[in-house]
């Protein structure tokens, strides 16, 4: 359960994560449950440097500080849906009643739970790398500075670094992190997978961290909740708050992770590429595969703001690759009428037409079959077999998309979320998740956002608007 350290000289306040006007409602993939707050301490405090100066007019100054009020909450969603058969519907019964949900929004209280020049912060980088976790970790450690906190380290390689014999934590300061943004990959190093949640707690409790950063995306944030419930069966008063890290997008409740919007931009160089190819050559054929091993928001995304795409499949979404209506008989229509066509594949589409291999990585995730080298090959094997000739180009720019700087948009979103993930532990919030949520940024219960992962809805307008782009029709 998803908790704030709230202080009270009495019994704990209750108060909702979400305040639906039903007490119960299934939205989604998910139930929206009712989050509680336990006592902590408290500290009123104004910094100068997070107080804008006024003009000496105290009502001025209060109407500018730049605080968040601790009731401020925003509005989960905002369509009212007339009829389950509206494009995209999200509905609880049969007449798309209207429910609303409110999440709490993120940034700085006017209370803090903490002394800073007492805190311990630590921050951990978790899964794989993803364009943006130099920015968040720079601006994690920017904001515990402005608060005034001096005791700032970094774990080594994941959760292997409360751990692993050799691996020690690294101290962080401005200077240190002040252009890490620079430049890709991870200052901290990057690890799947980890000891026993027990094990790093104790770790945890050895090294006196009172805040823990963790950024990482479905698996990490699991991690960190099940930290989160160990520090609350020691009564350990430590903070564990997550950044959502997914190229995929799909953590729930948010509007994007940061190093989608990266991830999309980047994959328009292989696109491109793959597009030069097939257009210049005779019955070309260009195949570029992307991120996305449940959710298609890549894919899809990418084949939109390219325009050249012929193609698009995802894993949520049905096909067949031989027959009347399959992809591969849409393959040879095109040739016939344009001379080459283009094709983007998700990595986790059409898993069903592939032997499923019951290994996993580290982290747990069933390991998928290649179904970008599936598809070249058949693509190869039909066209040999029809005596056309095809001149097929494969690109698989993953590792590249992974490594690469986060681009301005998500540089932003990383700079909001790294202060909000601080603004959220001074607050004194644990278990929780800084994202963006109907264009706000809130806070969320790890609970909710990992109850499954989010998809692509066949029925969305998104992916409407994606299938008008491409012209390809329903391969099923």
């Amino acid at each position: 359960m998803a908790v704030a350290l709230k202080a009270t000289t009495s019994s704990a306040t209750q108060q909702q994560w979400f305040h639906p006007t039903r007490d119960r409602f299934q939205y989604g993939f998910t139930s929206l449950r009712n989050f509680s707050w336990i006592p902590y301490f408290k500290k009123s405090i104004i910094y100068s440097n997070r107080t804008p100066v006024g003009d000496g007019d105290v009502s001025s100054t209060d109407m500018r500080n730049g605080y968040v009020n601790k009731d401020d909450r925003a509005l989960l969603k905002v369509i009212k849906y007339a009829s389950p058969t509206s494009a995209g519907a999200e509905c609880i019964d049969p007449d798309c009643s209207w429910v609303e949900h409110w999440v709490h929004r993120a940034g700085p209280r006017k209370e803090i739970y903490y002394e800073p020049e007492e805190v311990k912060a630590a921050i951990v980088t978790c899964g794989g790398l993803c364009p943006g976790l130099n920015d968040v970790i720079r601006q994690i450690v920017f904001t515990l500075e402005t608060y005034g906190v001096k005791n700032i380290v970094g774990i080594p390689f994941g959760y292997r670094g409360f751990f692993e014999k050799g691996l020690k934590e690294m101290p962080l300061s401005r200077n240190v992190v002040e252009n890490i943004n620079l430049s890709g990959g991870s200052f901290l190093g990057v690890s799947r997978g980890g000891a026993k949640t027990s094990e790093i707690v104790d770790s945890i409790q050895a090294r006196r961290i009172d805040m823990l950063f963790v950024i990482g995306g479905n698996g990490s944030h699991a991690g960190a909740n099940a930290i989160h419930e160990e520090c609350r069966k020691r009564k350990l008063k430590v903070s564990v708050v997550a950044v959502p890290k997914t190229i995929d997008n799909d953590i729930l409740f948010m509007d994007k992770t940061f190093g989608f919007d990266t991830a999309v931009e980047e994959a328009q160089r292989a696109i491109n590429s793959a597009y030069i190819e097939a257009r210049s050559a005779y019955h070309g054929i260009g195949l570029v595969k992307l991120m996305g091993r449940s959710s298609g928001f890549i894919a899809m995304h990418a084949s939109l703001s390219s325009g050249q795409i012929d193609v698009c499949l995802i894993p949520e979404v049905s096909f067949t690759l031989d027959g009347e209506h399959g992809v591969l008989q849409h393959l040879e229509h095109l040739l016939n009428t344009k001379g080459f066509c283009m094709i983007c594949v998700a990595e986790g589409a059409g898993q069903d037409l592939l032997q499923k291999s019951n290994a996993t990585d580290a982290s747990g995730n069933v390991i998928l079959s290649d179904f970008g080298v599936h598809m070249q090959q058949k693509i190869k094997k039909h066209f040999k077999d029809i005596g056309v000739p095809a001149d097929l180009k494969y690109i698989d720019p993953t590792y590249m998309v992974r490594a690469c700087r986060a681009n301005a948009s998500d540089a932003i979103l990383c700079t909001v979320l790294g202060q909000n993930a601080v603004h959220g532990a001074f607050a004194g919030f644990s278990g929780i998740t800084s994202g963006v949520s109907n264009t706000h940024y809130v806070y969320l219960p790890i609970p909710e956002v990992i109850t499954a992962p989010k998809h692509v809805n066949p029925n969305s307008r998104m992916w409407h608007r994606c299938l008008t782009s491409t012209g390809q029709p329903d391969f099923r």
